[in-house]
């Protein structure tokens, strides 16, 4: 089993969501999280590779293009795709964990699950449930079984202070819901 992460955004270009109140930015908690989701599968044989990318493309046709971060993944011949995301909304009121795929009733879909059920589960988050999202361009120009996981929204506080306080225990769910979806198949 050979797994791609990537934690999202990075830390030059395009740092993602923050909050300026805790002082956090979502690549700089996506990118602790991805090296651990790392370690803890390697400790089971998992083969990866890790990858913190803003995603953006210098092609002026970016749109109909797969990105470079997809490329890698593909060339590389990844068997699953993770990217890891922290949530934002306006409203500070929204919070929760989600789990995007390109399609349902899929291999993509069954990985979302199981990551989504494993993070609810160990850091008590709201169940916002896998979305399908065929836009985003991680799900649509990857072969292989592919997720964005939205770990928490870095703008509500209570989410915020849970990405601050359990990047480990975010990092061992999401590990674990590769395992289970291993052991699906």
């Amino acid at each position: 089993m050979k797994v791609f992460i990537n934690p999202g955004h990075d830390k030059i270009h395009d740092s993602g969501a923050t909050n300026d109140i805790l002082g956090i930015r979502e690549c700089d908690i996506t990118y602790v999280i991805g090296a651990l989701v790392e370690k803890y599968l390697n400790n089971v044989g998992i083969e990866t590779k890790n990858l913190q990318s803003d995603n953006l493309c210098n092609d002026t046709n970016y749109n109909d293009r797969p990105i470079a971060v997809c490329d890698l993944a593909n060339n590389w011949g990844a068997d699953l795709f993770i990217s890891i995301h922290c949530n934002s909304f306006a409203n500070p009121a929204a919070n929760g964990t989600e789990v995007e795929v390109f399609s349902f009733n899929t291999q993509a879909h069954k990985l979302a699950t199981c990551i989504q059920n494993q993070i609810v589960n160990s850091i008590h988050t709201t169940d916002r449930g896998v979305k399908e999202y065929p836009s985003l361009k991680v799900l649509k120009h990857t072969v292989m079984p592919a997720v964005l996981v939205e770990t928490a929204f870095i703008s509500n506080m209570e989410d915020a202070k849970k990405l601050i306080e359990n990047k480990d225990a975010i990092a061992r769910a999401i590990a674990r819901g590769v395992t289970d979806y291993m052991q699906l198949n």
